[in-house]
């Protein structure tokens, strides 16, 4: 037998391989939380398989080291969450997975990154991140006869041509159909389905994700706690998403909170524990429950970082919407807005998303700092083309709800005047407007207040 006949054969026969390994992985590999040493891959499998994975300094690509290997079984929807140890602090490595033991190939980069150990040697790090909401994915067979809600638009490329250090996913990060969400199978496949999109899958494999939910990705459509299916969510919801801690040992949920360099974000489940929209506007009345809600006063008075992103689905600061935010939840929202102002909470912006058009909101108190909410809304679910119009919060110019769209933000600056520069790019790569927070005007002064009683 000839050389060159050998040598196709062979060629063939790898070709095989890699390819059927490929089909074993149906979704990812995902990048998830990162630490100073530690980082976390994610992938789900279509099969029972193994998973590991092989990585890299990106500077040295010849000292190659391997994860431990973990087997994917149908009890955790063949997923697999891998947390790589002992990794050098202000890294950038490249990786590969491996399914049963073969290199499963990508036409994209694969890489993560390790936070830099600056505390008491450098000046806080620059560095960049994106969020948004509402994702909606095609699956014709249940689509409505009005047609598809889903756009397919290139948000995640552009997403991706931003370099971003990490995305913030708002909630909504799959829609359950009607034939989902009273089933743990239908709830599955939604996840399963959505998670696999090709356009997905380069934002996942190389930026850093966290998550929250909202009620399409928990539930049916403005669900509550009176769910009968929340706990088959939360289950799939911590399978899928790659964040470092969901809720607390005594209180579960999706709430938690992480750093990166200088700036915190306190990342709240507003459906687990969430009394009905209509229910009577007494002290019993919640969107995240009296735990969750200590829990946020705890960290929030805990946290020194310079800037403290609260992030949630619905809106916090909106009082003249007539749709889900947290002024349906009045008594909750004066508490919040009252315990920022006497614990003198520093420093604090509120991310949300939900509503399908973006934002930014702004809340004055002569007697505290000015409280800014940015919306961003939506990734390629449906627009609202009616959204409110006349809203004394909205900071001008500021509504987009002609295009999918995301928002880019970007902390830069001296330690002593860091800024938080916040773009809003819709899905074409244009900037549709921006805005600068200075940390310094996020606080309270006494002169401000002495001032302000002339």
């Amino acid at each position: 037998m000839k050389i060159k006949t050998i040598y196709f054969i062979f060629l063939l026969l790898y070709t095989s391989i890699s390819l059927s390994q490929n089909s074993k992985l149906k979704s990812g590999p995902m990048v998830g939380f990162s630490e100073m040493t530690e980082v976390l891959l994610w992938a789900q499998t279509s099969e029972k398989a193994t998973v590991q994975f092989r990585y890299w300094d990106k500077l040295n690509s010849k000292n190659k080291f391997l994860s431990v290997i973990e087997n994917t079984n149908d009890e955790k929807y063949f997923t697999a969450k891998i947390i790589l140890k002992n990794l050098q602090p202000g890294t950038f490595y490249n990786y590969e997975i491996l399914i049963n033991g073969k290199v499963s190939p990508k036409d994209y980069e694969l890489k993560f990154q390790t936070q830099k150990y600056w505390q008491w040697r450098t000046p806080p790090p620059d560095f960049s991140f994106v969020f948004g909401s509402c994702v909606y994915v095609n699956d014709i067979p249940f689509e409505r006869p009005s047609g598809p809600y889903g756009a397919d638009v290139p948000t995640f490329q552009e997403i991706l041509k931003q370099n971003p250090d990490f995305m913030l996913w708002l909630g909504d990060n799959i829609y359950y159909r009607e034939g989902d969400w009273n089933t743990k199978s239908g709830m599955t496949y939604r996840y399963t389905h959505s998670r696999s999109h090709k356009s997905l899958q380069p934002v996942l494999g190389s930026i850093h994700n966290y998550a929250i939910w909202d009620d399409h990705d928990y539930g049916r459509d403005n669900d509550d706690r009176s769910y009968r299916m929340k706990d088959v969510s939360l289950d799939l919801f911590k399978n899928f998403w790659g964040n470092n801690s969901f809720g607390l040992n005594s209180t579960p949920g999706v709430f938690g909170r992480f750093t990166w360099s200088d700036a915190e974000f306190f990342l709240l489940d507003d459906r687990y524990y969430r009394s009905p929209n209509n229910s009577p506007n007494d002290e019993n009345k919640t969107m995240f429950g009296k735990e969750q809600f200590n829990w946020l006063k705890d960290v929030l008075i805990n946290s020194d970082a310079t800037f403290k992103f609260i992030v949630n689905g619905n809106q916090i600061l909106n009082t003249n919407s007539k749709k889900e935010c947290l002024n349906m939840f009045p008594n909750e929202l004066k508490e919040l807005l009252g315990f920022l102002k006497n614990n003198k909470i520093k420093g604090v912006i509120f991310l949300s998303g939900d509503l399908h058009y973006s934002e930014v909101l702004q809340h004055t108190d002569s007697t505290f700092y000015t409280l800014y909410e940015v919306t961003s809304s939506s990734l390629t679910a449906g627009l609202d083309k009616n959204p409110l119009q006349q809203n004394s919060l909205r900071v001008a110019n500021t509504l987009v709800n002609d295009k999918h769209n995301f928002s880019l933000v970007k902390i830069k600056g001296p330690k002593e005047n860091r800024v938080a520069e916040i773009s809003l790019v819709d899905f074409t790569g244009t900037k549709r407007w921006q805005i600068e927070i200075a940390a310094n005007s996020l606080r309270f002064t006494e002169t401000k207040a002495v001032n302000d009683k002339k």
